[in-house]
């Protein structure tokens, strides 16, 4: 219901070697050990969902040496309704309040299964958290197969967008970067140290595109990769990447009712 301005800036950022990286900008970068794939996070975005059903059957293609690499349906109860959520939007709920709340019986389900998926990939913020997760999300906006960072000076991802940017060319692979202090918000991937969206479009709410499917499981493919090359010690020079950056929300026009009375201009769908 919201539409977003955009603007692009261009970051420049420091060789990253495996040597010198640190996990928290503080101690010495370790292996890439695990790697978790999030699909459901939204139940009625179904890429996501498919693929990781089809890596819990058969998780050939996911496998890296060296490398724990879990697929995991987040939102279940969603993805059986096919909705995007059952209480509330399992992706705006990882905040320590939320994290921290009391089990009881009225608890809202998604925060619920938000506890829980920070007991397994988790405790956000602690040395033992999942090293990476990719949280596979779908739009009806037609942006193609874009990388959501969440932090801007994180070397690790910022090489891992360059390296899948490369290999995608010459398919354009747009990365956004959400970390808008007002903006920002607590989502399930942000469980991991380095988190990563991948949102791909245009697919309508519970259908399923197999052009689209594609696209998010070759950004997926080529994440692995860099891991797998990352781990081997692999050194990277300094790069720059293209983002579009969140300035802020505008919302529909509206009547005295608080109903929309515009839509989005065809030039701009």
């Amino acid at each position: 219901r919201l539409s977003y301005w955009k603007e692009f800036y261009f970051f420049f950022f420091s060789p990253l070697q495996r040597e010198k990286f640190s996990w928290s900008m503080s101690s010495p970068c370790a292996r890439v050990r695990r790697v978790g794939l999030f699909g459901g996070t939204h139940g009625n975005e179904l890429s996501g969902v498919l693929l990781v059903r089809h890596w819990q059957q058969d998780g050939a293609e996911i496998q890296r040496a060296g490398v724990q690499v879990k697929p995991f349906l987040t939102n279940p109860r969603a993805v059986e309704r096919c909705t995007r959520y059952i209480d509330c939007d399992l992706n705006r709920v990882f905040d320590p309040e939320s994290l921290g709340r009391p089990v009881v019986e009225d608890i809202p389900y998604e925060v619920r299964r938000a506890q829980e998926i920070n007991h397994i990939f988790g405790p956000k913020g602690s040395d033992d958290a999942y090293d990476l997760i990719f949280d596979l999300h779908n739009t009806t906006s037609n942006m193609g197969g874009t990388i959501i960072l969440e932090n801007s000076r994180d070397d690790f991802t910022i090489q891992m967008v360059h390296y899948i940017k490369n290999a995608l060319a010459p398919e354009p692979c747009p990365a956004l970067l959400i970390e808008h202090p007002s903006l920002k918000y607590a989502t399930t991937r942000s469980v991991a140290k380095h988190p990563v969206g991948v949102e791909v479009g245009p697919q309508p709410q519970g259908v399923a595109r197999a052009d689209v499917l594609d696209k998010m499981r070759k950004i997926v493919k080529h994440g692995l990769d860099f891991v797998q090359v990352f781990n081997e010690g692999k050194e990277f020079p300094p790069c720059t990447i293209e983002v579009f950056k969140i300035m802020e929300k505008v919302d529909y026009p509206r009547n005295k009712n608080g109903e929309i009375i515009a839509i989005i201009h065809p030039k701009l769908q």
